[in-house]
């Protein structure tokens, strides 16, 4: 496993200083965490990226690889409306065999949790600008901030009005590359299978959130039995969920295909970015048009907040490896360390606060920084 070197004192108090400005609380989150909760939050493709241990009792666990999901848990636990809270520590993430990038890193960052929906224009600028300015602290001169907008895809799937199920199907396969690849290929295809062909998957289909994989552990337990095979029931009753909305679903036409498929392809200066996705919109645009509307306020407040406009790129399709993102997403990146190594990512998550056992109307965005990769003689 590769650990991280230390950065020199000054360079990471440099690095550190935007977050402590805010006066955000010191979070501090256990290093081992549940294996389930980061599963069911994060998604089972994240499995081959943990470093997975025994956790007293037997149960499974994992090294946490990120803050973001126990800090909002830590933050419903103490029952406030509010909080900020900065972190910093390390985090661990495996790779498979052949990229040799299984790593020990040093993370720091900031999560903002407001209530009022008034807010979150302000507090997504926020939490960018602070992530460019610590990252910067770095001293890094070839840095670019890349934006993106998980809502924004949901809103051109509403624009090409496609049967509501798959419409739905779409929008939840949109951060599962393979998944959503094979959708695109079995465009002009007819629904197939009978509604009795498959019971279990076609129950477990009809769950609301997390409760496929939630009956699959009831189950489990009831016959005394447990899964094989390093695949835990997440991923399986996503899997069965898959098979059974593909046989229930229409297909897309090709014509929608291909304007999914360019869609998620745009990738250009923001206002460019939008227009293009404007110009691949269906009939009914009337969402997807007001989200781009809400885009052009929140580059405004962007460039008020001290993002400079000649770094900007957008891409609607940019994602994490974690899949909790349900609204703005953001990566800083350095041209010398690539694409698949960003400096800062972060974004919107309001979702997350309620799946972890928060109220419905929480708000909640977040950011994290690589001090080490900011840094300008690190790695390359």
């Amino acid at each position: 496993m590769r650990v991280e070197p230390t950065l020199p004192p000054a360079v990471l108090a440099a690095i550190r200083a935007p977050f402590e400005a805010t006066g955000a609380t010191l979070a501090d989150v256990p290093l081992v965490q549940p294996l389930n909760l980061i599963l069911d939050l994060a998604g089972e493709g994240l499995r081959s990226r943990l470093f997975v241990v025994q956790a007293e009792g037997g149960a499974e666990a994992c090294l946490r690889p990120d803050f973001t999901a126990p800090v909002a848990r830590s933050h419903i636990e103490s029952g406030a409306a509010e909080g900020r809270y900065m972190y910093q520590g390390k985090a661990f993430r495996a790779a498979p065999e052949h990229t040799g990038r299984s790593e020990e890193f040093l993370q720091l960052g900031l999560e903002r949790f407001d209530a009022p929906a008034s807010q979150v224009a302000a507090a997504d600028a926020e939490v960018i600008a602070l992530a460019w300015g610590s990252a910067c602290a770095g001293g890094r001169k070839d840095l670019a901030l890349w934006l993106g907008d998980a809502a924004l895809f949901s809103a051109f799937v509403d624009s090409l009005d496609l049967a509501p199920a798959l419409a739905v199907r779409l929008v939840r396969i949109a951060k599962r590359p393979r998944l959503l690849q094979a959708e695109l290929a079995r465009a002009g295809e007819t629904a197939s299978g009978a509604a009795g062909d498959g019971r279990l998957a076609d129950l477990l289909a009809d769950l609301p959130g997390e409760g496929a994989a939630d009956l699959l552990r009831e189950v489990w337990g009831l016959a005394g039995i447990a899964p094989v095979g390093g695949r835990g029931p997440a991923e399986i009753a996503e899997r069965l969920v898959a098979k059974a909305e593909a046989r229930r679903a229409p297909a897309l036409t090709t014509d929608q295909a291909a304007a999914v498929a360019g869609f998620l392809a745009i990738s250009d200066r923001p206002e460019a970015a939008l227009a293009q996705a404007r110009r691949l919109a269906g009939p009914k645009a009337q969402a997807l048009d007001a989200a781009i509307e809400a885009w052009s306020g929140r580059l405004s407040r962007l460039a008020e907040a001290g993002a400079p406009s000649e770094a900007l790129w957008f891409t609607p399709g940019l994602g994490h490896a974690f899949d909790y993102y349900d609204g703005l997403t953001f990566e800083i990146r350095s041209a010398a360390l690539g694409d698949d190594r960003p400096v800062a990512a972060g974004g919107r998550y309001d979702g997350l606060l309620a799946r972890l056992g928060g109220g419905a109307d929480g708000r909640a965005v977040g950011c994290m920084v690589r001090p080490w990769r900011a840094y300008a003689q690190g790695e390359v």
